[in-house]
């Protein structure tokens, strides 16, 4: 079984003093471009393909949220190198601005652990961008790690993985659905509030109010539980990437592995025709139930009529996974350890929950943000009915290690600990695993003069008078010695023979 990739794409919410909304694209493309980083100017967009759909037909169009096309100037279908100003720094990661937030794009990694680092190394990416762009503006720059500004808009923390395309669709989402739904108990990030459907003083996601039906190819408005975009970024004969939209972002690092690995482990077992079946009639109505069940029950009613839980529906992805590990089914021994040594954790978290969690909550961005709120609440007029927790809610998320009230908590010993500074300075810098990342990495660290263009799936450089392209394979294992090679026609040569 050939290695899933995986990767992170978060979009921050983006405050600056004295601006407007009018003002948010132009000031997100400035913060991009202010980067004090090294990095690579030359983003290669022939790849992008976001109105095919994985059930095999093309949408005609988009649908696009009215909100945001009040504050757009130019017309997002058409953006290019300009209106994204795109930068792939030297860890291979991607920095860019998507419809007026800076977002960040992980490298590719293979394991669970790696992508929770690159994720939060992400964080310090963008504040470097925002204070620099602080310092030209003489403004007050603010960054959330959050996916609503209470004012209509969501924005995304999407997650990708690349997965073989011999896998049928029907077996995709079978596998994959239930898990989007049920995940939500362990790394919802938390809301005040909802801003559609039935209210509610406190929720789990804050991403399940701006989803509004099952299944579709959309992501910017009419949003689904099931993203069917088919947009792979590696050679279409061989491999999709799901792309999932229906997440939160997350500060904990114990939530983001969570998030990640529950879908990891989904596809495994789908890859292997071992995952459980708990067929969900409607994704969106169900993850909203789930968002706001303030008894912790999480019930989730089946097609079939049964009603189980979210419980019981992680419980039996676990057992499916055991079993299998167990009967010798052919995972990648690196992924098939790591999901062994996962899932006895979420399993205790699954406890921790269920018998109060206040333990679970030093993994749990939800229940951490609650525990504090609760306290907050005691002290305002009204309560938890108060609009200023909404405030409240807004600074857990916000990225300035000073000023977000998740970073207070992490300082009190409250939450459980981040990776060292260290390792993520450095996962700014290069990538540890040898995914095809690695290459980017080493063009934009040492060969940046002779590169052309990069994406996800190629790249070009100048060689021997001309330019030659090579397709970065997505199963390859690069060699580490690709880092130090001391000439592009050494590199050259290298790739092709990999190619």
């Amino acid at each position: 079984m050939n290695r899933i990739l995986l990767g992170a794409e978060t979009e921050y919410g983006l405050f600056v003093e004295g601006r407007s909304p009018e003002d948010q694209v132009e000031d997100a493309k400035a913060l991009v471009r202010s980067y004090p980083g090294e990095c690579f100017l030359g983003w290669d967009y022939r790849d992008e393909t976001p109105r095919s759909d994985l059930r095999g037909f093309e949408v005609g169009q988009l649908s696009v949220d009215p909100n945001d096309q009040k504050f757009e100037r130019e017309d997002a279908s058409s953006w290019d190198s300009e209106s994204r100003a795109d930068r792939v720094l030297p860890n291979g990661a991607r920095l860019y601005n998507d419809h007026g937030h800076p977002e960040y794009a992980t490298p590719e990694c293979w394991s669970v652990g790696e992508l929770v680092r690159h994720d939060l190394a992400g964080e310090w990416a963008v504040q470097r961008a925002a204070r620099a762009f602080e310092a030209q503006t003489e403004r007050r720059v603010r960054l959330y790690k959050n996916n609503t500004d209470y004012h209509g808009a969501s924005y995304g923390a999407h997650e990708n993985y690349l997965a073989p395309r011999s896998l049928a669709f029907e077996e995709l989402y079978a596998a994959v659905s239930p898990i989007l739904v049920a995940r939500t108990v362990l790394c919802g990030a938390g809301k005040v509030g909802s801003e559609s459907g039935k209210a509610c003083d406190y929720q789990l996601s804050q991403r399940a109010d701006f989803l509004t039906t099952s299944c579709s190819v959309d992501t910017l408005y009419r949003r689904p539980v099931f993203n069917t975009r088919d947009e792979p970024h590696a050679d279409p004969i061989h491999w999709i990437r799901l792309h999932v939209i229906a997440g939160d972002a997350n500060l904990s690092p114990a939530a983001i592995a969570a998030r990640f690995g529950l879908v990891k482990l989904a596809l495994m077992l789908a890859i292997a025709g071992r995952a459980p079946k708990f067929p969900i009639s409607d994704l969106p109505h169900t993850l909203n139930g789930v968002s706001r069940d303030a008894t912790h029950r999480f019930e989730i009613p089946l097609e079939s009529g049964r009603t189980t839980s979210a419980y019981e529906v992680l419980l039996g992805y676990f057992a499916a996974f055991e079993q299998a590990a167990t009967a010798g089914e052919e995972f990648c021994d690196e992924d098939a350890n790591e999901m062994l040594a996962l899932i006895p954790t979420w399993k205790k978290d699954l406890e921790s929950l269920q018998e109060g969690f206040e333990r679970f909550a030093a993994r749990s961005d939800w229940a951490a943000k609650k525990l504090l709120l609760d306290q907050v609440a005691t002290d305002l007029p009204g309560g938890w009915k108060s609009r200023d927790l909404q405030s409240y809610d807004l600074e857990f998320h916000n990225i300035d290690p000073d000023e977000g009230l998740y970073f207070a908590l992490l300082e009190m010993g409250a939450v459980d600990p981040r990776p060292a500074p260290a390792e993520l300075e450095e996962r700014l810098t290069r990538v540890l695993e040898p995914t095809r990342a690695a290459v980017r990495s080493a063009l934009v660290r040492n060969h940046k003069e002779n590169l052309v263009s990069v994406n996800w799936r190629r790249v070009a450089l100048r060689h021997e008078g001309g330019i030659v392209e090579l397709e970065i394979a997505p199963e390859r294992v690069y060699p580490q010695e690709l880092d130090g090679l001391p000439d592009v026609g050494t590199l050259v040569a290298q790739l092709s023979e990999e190619s």
